[in-house]
């Protein structure tokens, strides 16, 4: 589904003058807009380090995410700037502008743990923009890493650490550093490296169980516990120092054509690398999946509470299901009206449109929906379905009836009743009455009603019969009396071909509701097949990076 292309970015979460978090309305619209999957890339780092630049280019722009020339921090809360991905096609890109951490003047540690915890809750892609090198310092002023597990749960109920270590590799975004100002060599014991094998050297553990080597692992574990998929560039300064405060005005040409370069290759590395946003299972999420989520994870954090994955999981799996109910159903009534012209000649005929609609909606479901724990909102869906078959299968016979009732009082009013009270006047009025049933049996489109209407009608002109026959003085008592059993054995023919119709409708509905059944099932059990798939392929991927990791351990000497 397309969106109105954002002009600019809007503010996605705001804090409140009581210091709570709370998601824009303006933002929430946009994104419930989308329907297209989305990749999501936030940026976080310490206030005053260019953040907001990188972000604009992404966005293809000069402006847009506020940059500031002053010590001060531009950016307040998380900004939302929602663009056509350049690369891949019915794909958006979602861009997240994080307010600086470490922002003297607001002094709030706790504000910024959550700002970068919503931040890789939200992300397929954290960028983490710092200034000068990787040494140390920089390492350790990523702390928030180490205090993810008290700002996110995967699961609702207790884990072990190690069992939630891996979980939060499963479930957390790729990382790319951006090391910005960059004034080295990129070299190591006199060997030229990569950006990468720089970030990867930075983050080698030290040996031992001293405090101090505690201290300094800490952040360096979480870094690769949790962000198996790491990615580092850096950046020279890209104009003098007095040019900083008008970058956005400068051309490509008036900047370090070393930095031009290096953001470009930084801008095609997140178009190409950067994946879809997916949640447990494989899910891919959407615009207005995103904007649930982040209403969901930040009413956890304003409750007081620690948002949690599963748990947030299973509230955007009860939004979407319920969704998904309603736009599977709408669909059914939307093909079962197209394709069907009421009334049929046969039941056969609505029955073979029904299944088609019913395959379709029943499809369009199972994509739309996930985790829906005991088919709860497959099975609601059916009976709607299935109530919706009835209502229409219920038109079917009253439009049937009207039309054959309409059509025997059209043939009954060529008639003239009064001309038949005569002797011998029951004789041509039976011909009469015989040649009217034929005519109406020889009509073509009556419908699945016409046994009934037929018997219906006839039964209603039973007293007129009788009174011709008594009216009829050219008749003995005896040959009345074999007329009146001609007569009941008529109706008692019509009676015989009602219940056989009802008794192959009654059939034929069984009939449908097995279908439905078993096409409600091989959908189901495709689903579940896919799903298992998408876990397993989880799995292996997750088991691929860690014995990576494992890998890079051996050859930094660890056991």
């Amino acid at each position: 589904m397309a969106f109105l292309e954002m002009a600019k970015p809007v503010c996605l979460i705001d804090k409140t003058k009581e210091n709570d978090l709370l998601v824009n309305q303006e933002a929430l619209n946009i994104l419930n807009s989308i329907r297209q999957p989305v990749v999501v890339v936030s940026i976080v780092g310490m206030y005053r380090t260019g953040k907001s630049y990188l972000m604009n280019r992404l966005a293809g722009k000069r402006k847009g995410f506020s940059l500031g020339s002053t010590i001060q921090s531009e950016t307040k809360g998380i900004w939302m700037w929602c663009v056509p991905h350049p690369q891949k096609e019915g794909h958006t890109l979602v861009l997240l502008d994080t307010e600086g951490l470490g922002d003297v003047e607001k002094g709030d540690q706790t504000h910024d743990a959550w700002i970068f915890a919503l931040a890789v809750l939200l992300s397929s892609t954290l960028v983490y923009n710092s200034v000068g090198t990787i040494n140390n310092e920089a390492i350790m002023s990523l702390h928030y890493v180490t205090e993810l597990t008290e700002h996110i749960k995967v699961k609702s109920s207790g884990e072990s650490v190690e069992e939630t270590m891996l979980e939060y590799s499963r479930f957390f975004p790729s990382f790319v550093w951006a090391v910005r100002d960059f004034t080295l060599e990129l070299m190591i014991d006199g060997t030229k490296v990569t950006a990468d094998q720089y970030l990867e050297n930075s983050l080698k553990l030290m040996k031992g169980n001293t405090p101090r080597a505690m201290y300094s692992n800490a952040p360096r574990e979480c870094i690769r516990n949790y962000f198996p998929v790491r990615k580092c560039f850096v950046f020279d300064q890209p104009v003098y120092k007095d040019k900083l405060k008008i970058i956005e005005q400068l051309s490509d040409a008036d900047l370090e054509p070393n930095f031009v370069e290096q953001t470009s290759n930084f801008c095609g590395y997140i178009f190409k690398h950067s994946n879809v946003k997916i949640i447990s299972g494989g899910l891919t999420v959407t615009g207005n999946m995103l904007g649930n989520l982040a209403v969901t994870y930040v009413d956890a954090i304003r409750s007081g509470q620690v948002p949690c994955l599963e748990n947030a999981v299973v509230a955007l799996a009860q939004i979407e299901n319920s969704s998904a109910v309603e736009k599977a159903h709408a669909l059914y009534r939307q093909l079962l009206d197209e394709r069907v012209v009421l009334h049929t000649d046969t039941r056969e005929d609505l029955s073979q449109v029904h299944e088609g609609c019913l395959k379709e909606a029943l499809q369009h479901f199972m994509n739309l929906s996930f985790k829906d724990e005991k088919q709860k909102f497959q099975k609601d869906l059916m009976e709607r379905i299935k109530e919706e078959y009835e209502k229409k299968c219920e038109e079917n016979e009253k439009l049937s009836l009207k039309h054959c009732t309409e059509l025997l009082q059209q043939l009954w009013g060529s008639m003239d009743h009064e001309s038949y009270m005569r002797p011998g006047g029951y004789s041509d009025y039976r011909v009469q009455v015989d040649n009217l049933i034929q005519k109406y049996k020889d009509t073509p489109g009556k419908g699945i009603q016409a046994e009934y209407a037929l018997e219906t009608y006839v039964k209603d002109k039973k007293e007129l019969g009788s009174s011709i026959l008594n009216a009829d003085r050219s008749l003995t008592e005896r040959q009345k009396q074999l007329e009146e059993e001609k007569a009941h054995a008529e109706m008692e023919r019509f009676k015989a071909e009602v219940a056989k119709r009802e008794q192959e409708d009654l059939a034929n509905r069984l009939q449908d509701a097995e279908k439905a059944y078993r096409e409600n099932e091989r959908q189901m059990l495709q689903k579940m097949e896919q799903e298992h798939k998408a876990i397993y392929e989880e799995n292996q991927k997750m088991l691929e990076q860690r014995l990576q990791e494992q890998k890079r351990l051996l050859a930094e000497g660890f056991e």
